[in-house]
């Protein structure tokens, strides 16, 4: 699956792929979850797409960078994380990427709420948010303030 957007194709990576990634990467922590994405891909192949690493490429195939969701939960509720290298940093693709592969999460059935936390000092990456219609949440996670976007509900619509 792809999503598409302007500038950018967004897919979710397959098993081969992800070992790369688990294989290449050297910081530990970051290989870690690597392999727990994978993990839980493999737990839970049906819902590939919600723990796999999906790639953000610019449509000549040049890689920019990544984001993944944290699998979904009972309550309706998904997490997204993200990364651009840095320098492709302040080009608008983590924008165009967060905000795609949004609108695909929050039409997915069972999905209520896109959930992301960031760095309390990672202004950029907050913008990113803002920009893709989250809000603060007034929540506190482990990283730092989260951000939540709602499905648009009749009862929830402006």
């Amino acid at each position: 699956m792809i999503l598409e957007t302007e500038r950018l194709n967004i897919r979710a990576t397959s098993r081969e792929e992800m070992s790369r990634y688990i294989e290449s990467e050297t910081d530990e922590i970051l290989r870690t979850a690597y392999r727990e994405m994978l993990q839980g891909c493999l737990d839970h192949p049906d819902e590939w797409a919600w723990y796999a690493i999906w790639t953000i490429d610019l449509k000549d195939g040049t890689h920019v960078g990544d984001l993944s969701f944290k699998g979904l939960n009972a309550n309706g509720m998904v997490e997204i994380g993200y990364g651009v290298r840095e320098e492709r940093r302040g080009c608008g693709f983590a924008t165009e990427a967060v905000g795609a592969a949004t609108a695909w999460a929050l039409r997915q059935p069972g999905v209520l709420r896109v959930e992301a936390e960031t760095e309390p000092d990672a202004l950029a990456s907050q913008r990113v948010l803002q920009k893709c219609g989250f809000a603060p949440s007034g929540a506190v996670g482990d990283e730092g303030p989260r951000f939540v976007r709602m499905r648009r509900t009749r009862e929830n619509e402006v």
